[in-house]
């Protein structure tokens, strides 16, 4: 067998094993899908109205247009903390050490959790953005395209906080160190332009929200879902998407290669 046919195949294995956990220990995703739920029922139905009417609108429909973007891309992050759990519980539980004593390619460990991480952060998004047709989110000015991109992009971003999260529970010394290490994932949106725009908050603060890899893919993503333009923020969101990959990509690969266990 090609070294290719080998690693697909074990690939393929991993990702099955880290389904069939998911399934089995369904608590972790339905408490991290938990948070941006509840924050889009709180700010839809307490705060809606009025950061509506600062919007120029007349009901609480133009700000669940504004909100859902970027409580999608939150959803992703807090998603992709199981990971970093989940990489460090093989870590110290020594299923990893049982591993390599096994002819497996030696990366499919690490894809596996990869590929299993952006299928669990997909369908949460979808569940996340059925929740927000429910309560009344439309994005009717998409063209089929946009739509397109707009899944792209979720799907990157994804791939690159996944990497990023794997990379934080391979050298966490337990699953509760994992968890807080991970913790930047879910605040980063808190501090974007997800609730707010930019130019609403204090100049001081300004540059965290601009800064940062949430706040790009949020007005990009925004933008392709309602149809409007997204200017310098498509290539910025792609840049952060392309470069926290790569990062996570080689920091995961170091550190599994060097940990002992």
């Amino acid at each position: 067998m090609s070294t290719l046919a080998l690693a697909v195949r074990d690939s393929s294995t991993m990702l099955r094993r880290n389904l069939l956990h998911a399934r089995r220990y369904p608590s972790l995703t339905l408490n991290l899908l938990l948070t941006p739920v509840v924050l889009l029922l709180l700010f839809v139905y307490i705060f809606g109205d009025v950061m509506s009417a600062g919007m120029g609108g007349t009901d609480r429909s133009a700000y669940i247009a504004y909100l859902v973007p970027g409580l999608l891309l939150m959803t992703i992050g807090s998603t992709t903390i199981g990971t970093a759990v989940s990489v460090s519980m093989d870590m110290t539980e020594g299923i990893i050490a049982r591993f390599r004593t096994m002819a497996i390619h030696r990366g499919s460990v690490l894809i596996g959790h990869v590929v299993g991480s952006v299928l669990q952060c997909v369908m949460s998004v979808v569940f996340v953005g059925a929740v927000a047709v429910a309560i009344g989110f439309r994005s009717t000015d998409a063209t089929v395209l946009e739509w397109l991109a707009a899944f792209g992009l979720l799907v990157l971003f994804a791939l690159a906080l996944t990497w990023i999260a794997v990379g934080m529970g391979l050298v966490s010394p337990n699953a509760e160190a994992a968890s807080n290490n991970a913790m930047p994932l879910i605040l980063l949106p808190l501090l974007s332009s997800a609730f707010v725009p930019v130019d609403g908050m204090p100049g001081w603060f300004q540059p965290v929200a601009e800064y940062q890899p949430f706040t790009p893919a949020i007005e990009t993503l925004r933008g392709l879902l309602l149809g409007t333009e997204i200017g310098h923020n498509g290539w910025l969101a792609l840049a952060w998407c392309l470069g926290l990959a790569v990062l996570g990509y080689f920091w995961s690969a170091s550190a599994f290669d060097r940990d002992p266990k």
